[in-house]
């Protein structure tokens, strides 16, 4: 039989995601409650601009003190979709203190104190949900969680941001320029005024230690990947790319070593096969390629970002906390009892597509060779192309390490015939 008591929900924040929630909430309300067993009612809303007009909304429940609405003790569950470090950590904190559960879409925030967080909740027996952290509406923190617990997952491998996969792809399918392709996304919506956590991997960087933690059971925290954004990315290189059989897209890596021991997490612009699903994903769409023991190869796929696709993650977490909390249980926390060691980006070993602009003259491919040599980077591939005393050689490698990559690279700045290194592109999904 259903409870009539209603399970309160404080809602913090009211933009793009927040009002998604709120609407959801009150068209679907006869349907959530048949779900958790108990009707749900929006108890309060935070915002810090209470004149503006938000449809649906009961005035009456807006409200800019956030913190006296966590701390009111007859809220169940609050929705904290307002970003960023401060007042949001904080506030979540108050919230489990006062006896709520917390769903967040804060990535920024798990992925630098996830740890205390999942502390605090365990600390005063509440959840910590936050499916809409990562890839919008895509199920996956809650898969890696639960679905393959008894799994061993090696590689997570995935687009997870929509507006640099919409920047590349545009790069990619018209030709276009970077700053066009940009403009573009701007335009349509895709791109924030300053773009820069998107287009210098930052927001990847957030989801990427998030993904790590939950699949190899450590702590990984924001600072542990290694981050290079995609500004760089030349019409060139998607040209080398196609030659090669591939394209580029903005991949956040985590990997555990061979022998088990580490693991690591990076993101980095990088070629990969057309064959390979990922190469497929278009647009502003996301997309992870999960690698485990038992399971074999799993992708997840769909809109990444967005009010209605991230409210959808965020009210499928709210369900299952609602759930908790009516059968007087939490769900799955913090699993971090492998305390892997994070290894630098040196340790990485992948492929390379390294292009070199040279001195078009008898013996110079034979030094740019002898140098890889002497670094134990092994060629597979060499193109060169010369005219009028300059040339392009470009080289492709088997499996190195970035260390080894590195000081090769440093050693060809170094030959006189290297006028210089025009790009570096790792080679993944192979």
């Amino acid at each position: 039989m259903m409870r009539t008591r209603p399970l309160k929900v404080a809602l913090l924040g009211c933009g793009v995601v927040g009002s998604e929630v709120a609407r959801i909430m009150t068209t679907h309300a006869e349907d959530l409650a048949a779900r958790i067993g108990a009707p749900v009612e929006l108890a309060g809303v935070a915002v810090r601009r209470p004149s503006r007009v938000r449809e649906g909304i009961d005035p009456a429940l807006v409200t800019t003190d956030a913190t006296a609405l966590v701390k009111r003790g007859d809220i169940d569950v609050v929705v904290e979709v307002i970003g960023g470090i401060e007042p949001a950590r904080s506030l979540i904190t108050t919230a489990f203190e006062h006896g709520a559960s917390v769903v967040s879409a804060n990535k920024a925030l798990l992925a630098q104190d996830g740890a205390a967080l999942h502390a605090a909740a365990e600390d005063h027996d509440a959840d910590l949900y936050y499916e809409a952290a990562v890839a919008g509406a895509i199920p996956l923190i809650r898969p890696l969680r639960e679905s393959l617990a008894g799994d061993k997952v090696n590689r997570v491998l995935g687009i997870v941001n929509g507006t640099t996969n919409f920047i590349l792809d545009k790069m990619d399918s018209t030709g276009a320029g970077y700053q066009e392709a940009l403009d573009e996304a701007t335009a349509l919506g895709y791109a924030e005024a300053d773009p820069t956590a998107d287009v210098e991997g930052f927001d990847a960087a957030a989801k990427a230690a998030i993904l790590a933690g939950i699949a190899f059971h450590t702590r990984v925290r924001l600072d542990d990947v290694y981050r290079e954004g995609m500004t760089e990315v030349t019409a060139s290189d998607f040209a080398s790319a196609r030659e090669m059989g591939c394209t580029i897209k903005l991949l956040a890596i985590c990997e555990r070593a061979e022998d088990g021991a580490s693991v690591t997490a990076r993101v980095h612009p990088a070629m990969i096969p057309l064959t390979h699903p990922l190469a497929s994903v278009r647009g502003a769409y996301n997309a992870v390629f999960v690698e485990s023991d038992a399971a074999g190869q799993l992708m997840f796929y769909g809109p990444g970002a967005g009010g209605a696709p991230t409210a959808s993650a965020v009210l499928g977490d709210l369900v299952a906390v609602c759930r908790n909390r009516l059968n007087g249980a939490t769900g799955p926390g913090e699993s971090a009892y492998t305390a892997l060691p994070v290894s630098g980006m040196g340790e990485v070993v992948t492929r390379y597509h390294i292009s070199l602009d040279v001195a078009d003259k008898p013996g110079v491919l034979a030094q740019v060779a002898t140098v890889f040599a002497e670094h134990g980077v092994s060629i597979d591939t060499v193109r060169q192309q010369g005219k009028d005393g300059e040339a392009s050689l470009v080289v492709v490698t088997h499996r190195a390490s970035d260390a080894a990559l590195g000081g090769t690279v440093e050693a060809l700045r170094k030959l006189d015939t290297v006028r210089g290194v025009a790009s570096i592109m790792r080679v993944e999904g192979e």
